[in-house]
């Protein structure tokens, strides 16, 4: 039974779109809904996002940030207050125009972000210097009419976090702009195991009313960059289509400077791409909902011998709020749980059988490599904390070494072509910063500009018009 499960699930490197669909599939993290592009999120799927939702809230939480929630329709006249917002949105919105059987006098959008109604209700709180800063975050569901979609990766609705914060001024406003995309590189990194490049977005790439774009990009298995997340400096941009002003120290009237900020469950799909391999998921563990499994040996007298030894060493991990499990099913044999739990992507495995009770020890495997150790029970505790220690940094370290072998520089455009057709992966290659020659790398390999990166070197020059270049942006296919 456990050969045929691994059978199901087709080899990573043959067909990476195939074995992702068959993965999340099978490991019961969701389900195709009724509606086109949208998705149900399954308990064990679901499970992960919580942990990602509780970690993240903690941080932000240190950071002064505190949870509201916004209404889910928004007018169409309050959307279309700021123009280069709504232009960038206006393809993926969805309208409600009945309530009930009587049609609507003004359309209602189903929320494609919040920028919008969450100003106009800064307009209404902020009046003095004395209410600033605003910092409001909520976690929340949002609708975007995508053409083309992938559970996790790309759907219509997914679910997210919105930070929307106002300052006094621009230097407050940046500061809070970069600590955010900070935490992000940090939690995807320490948390997800996920190496990121973190930088500027080029403004044809930037947020749509944005003045900044920061984010964090991630490199997965089949070559593509993944945005698992933006910080945006809005600027003046939104307070002064929504007159968002308060009275400053000096009773004059100024604009805000605002921020908004982001990750949605697109990062469940990331971890499934970056540590998923052909048994199934690998889930790191501080973020995974089941860290141990314990799967009792069931030979001879087990329910006598054996299992109210596994109950002791569940009831001692638990206590030590180790996430934990013990399958004590019956009707399935030992060999057949340890397939199911490799599938399912539970980072340690802890088997117990008559001859370990002997030994008084248990033997302890890794979900990343079968690594087998033997651990009397006494050591039990710590031996489990260091050893998930180690499938966690032995994860990163992994993702980190493929980023770090598909990430290529080139100043010859050809060589940037046959690179993006054979390999793929980020690409550091001179740019004058001219859009024009941004857009022809991209018609030309469908590449785009995934962070502006440093700062070019003198004599360098654009990899497409030769001009002096000034900047050496990361280029890559994404998702």
């Amino acid at each position: 039974m456990s050969e045929k499960l691994v059978k199901e699930i087709p080899p990573k490197s043959e067909d990476i779109s195939k074995w992702y669909i068959s993965v999340i599939r099978k490991a019961d993290l969701v389900d195709y809904a009724p509606v086109k592009g949208m998705m149900v999120i399954k308990p064990a799927g679901y499970a992960i996002w919580e942990n990602i939702q509780k970690i993240l809230d903690k941080e932000f939480k240190k950071t002064g940030h505190t949870n509201a929630y916004f209404p889910l329709l928004i007018p169409e006249s309050l959307l279309n207050k700021e123009a280069e917002h709504v232009e960038g949105f206006s393809p993926e919105v969805a309208w409600v125009t009945m309530g009930g059987s009587e049609e609507l006098e003004e359309r209602l959008a189903i929320r494609p972000t919040s920028e919008s109604i969450i100003c106009s209700m800064y307009s209404k709180w902020i009046m003095s210097w004395r209410d600033l800063p605003v910092l409001i975050n909520q976690w929340v569901n949002v609708l975007r009419w995508e053409k083309v979609t992938r559970p996790f990766l790309r759907t219509t609705e997914f679910l997210w976090q919105e930070g929307h914060t106002a300052h006094r001024n621009k230097e407050e406003a940046m500061e809070e702009t970069l600590r955010i995309i900070n935490i992000y590189k940090n939690f995807i990194e320490n948390v997800l195991a996920i190496p990121v490049i973190m930088g500027k977005k080029s403004d044809k790439e930037r947020f749509a009313g944005a003045v900044e774009t920061y984010t964090v990009e991630a490199l997965m298995p089949d070559g593509k960059a993944l945005q698992a997340g933006t910080s945006h400096y809005l600027g003046e941009n939104f307070s002064k289509a929504f007159d968002i002003r308060y009275e400053d120290k000096d009773n004059i009237l100024k604009y805000v400077h605002q921020t908004s900020w982001g990750v949605s469950t697109r990062l469940i799909g990331g971890l499934v791409l970056t540590h998923g391999d052909d048994n199934g998921l690998v889930i790191p563990p501080k973020v995974a909902p089941t860290q141990v499994i314990i799967i009792p040996i069931s030979r001879g007298n087990w329910k006598e011998s054996v299992l109210p030894v596994a109950e002791k060493v569940k009831e001692t991990l638990e206590n030590e709020d180790i996430r934990v499990k013990l399958d004590e099913r019956e009707e399935y044999t030992p060999g057949w749980k340890f397939s199911e739990w490799e599938m399912r992507g539970v980072p340690l495995r802890i088997e117990i059988g008559p001859k370990d009770i002997e030994k008084n020890q248990v033997v302890l495997v890794s979900r990343v490599d079968r690594e087998k150790r033997f651990i009397s029970i006494e050591k039990l505790v710590d031996e489990v904390r260091k050893f998930l220690d180690d499938i966690q940094n032995s994860l990163f370290e992994k993702a980190k070494k493929f980023r770090d072998e598909h990430t290529k520089s080139t100043e010859d455009l050809e060589e940037f072509k046959k690179y993006m057709k054979e390999g793929r992966g980020f690409i550091k290659a001179p740019w004058c910063g001219d859009e024009k020659c941004e857009l022809k790398i991209k018609e030309e390999t469908t590449a785009t500009i995934r962070t502006i990166g440093e700062e070019a070197k003198e004599g360098q020059k654009c990899i497409i018009c030769g001009k002096p270049a000034k900047f050496v942006p990361f280029f890559a296919k994404s998702y």
